[in-house]
């Protein structure tokens, strides 16, 4: 599985953080989940929290279901 990256956050003065991917916004999180957010960044790689705070991260199966059967649509 690749690792996340290009991941950034801003903290603001009123306590929210802002979740940014390439420059974009991907999440703010304002009050607990903003402490949780970074006790948890200061704890682990910053990267991977981010990508899984943002829900943009891979599981690495999406090309298999994408070609099975069941998901094959109007294809």
């Amino acid at each position: 599985m690749g690792t996340a990256n290009g991941f950034t956050y801003d903290e603001h003065a009123d306590g929210s953080v802002t979740i940014l991917h390439h420059g974009r916004k991907a999440a703010v999180l304002r009050g607990d989940r903003a402490r949780e957010f970074l006790d948890e960044v200061e704890n682990g790689d910053a990267q991977l929290v981010m990508a899984r705070w943002t829900g943009d991260y891979r599981r690495g199966n999406e090309r298999t279901a994408r070609n099975h059967p069941r998901n094959a649509g109007g294809r």
